[in-house]
């Protein structure tokens, strides 16, 4: 995929609320699925399709720059936002990017209200942060994905070992 067709699926949240509720009103069923996303790997690649194949429309919400910080501590996220949102973005399975900065995306669900929140394997719907705004909106939490078995952290601590990093 091209990086302008890519970087069209780059929207701010008032184009999102109004992209999915065309789509709403169209009949589709929108899911929306978010992270971090720092250093794309197979995993997210798996999650992210097992969390399209739950509706019609797939939603990646993408933690900003301080919001990922929060989540993944020092010397995180390895990639922008801008930049891991494009790639995310390039991924067919994925119809609509935002990035948001709050510690959970319980805001993003409650303006956009898809049918669907999914998360990966390293949650049960029981420990999903979002569970009561997911409900509260007459939506699902389900889990989405392979077994965890790929981490980004694991990916840069054994960059770092490679490189004599510390």
């Amino acid at each position: 995929m091209s990086r302008a067709r890519a970087a069209e699926k780059l929207v701010a949240r008032a184009a999102a609320r109004a992209r999915v509720a065309a789509w709403r009103v169209a009949g589709e069923r929108v899911v929306l699925a978010n992270g971090v996303f720092d250093l794309l790997h197979v995993g997210h690649a798996r999650y992210l399709a097992a969390a399209r194949a739950l509706g019609t429309r797939l939603v990646v919400a993408v933690n900003g720059d301080r919001s990922a910080a929060a989540h993944k501590g020092a010397g995180r996220p390895v990639m922008g936002a801008d930049d891991r949102a494009l790639l995310v973005a390039a991924l067919g399975a994925v119809d609509l990017v935002v990035v948001f900065d709050e510690p959970t995306v319980d805001a993003l669900l409650a303006e956009l209200a898809p049918a669907v929140h999914a998360k990966g394997t390293d949650y049960r719907p029981d420990t999903v942060p979002e569970r009561a705004t997911v409900a509260s909106l007459g939506g699902v939490t389900a889990i989405a994905g392979d077994p965890k078995a790929h981490a980004s952290r694991e990916i840069v601590e054994r960059v770092r070992r490679r490189h004599g990093a510390a």
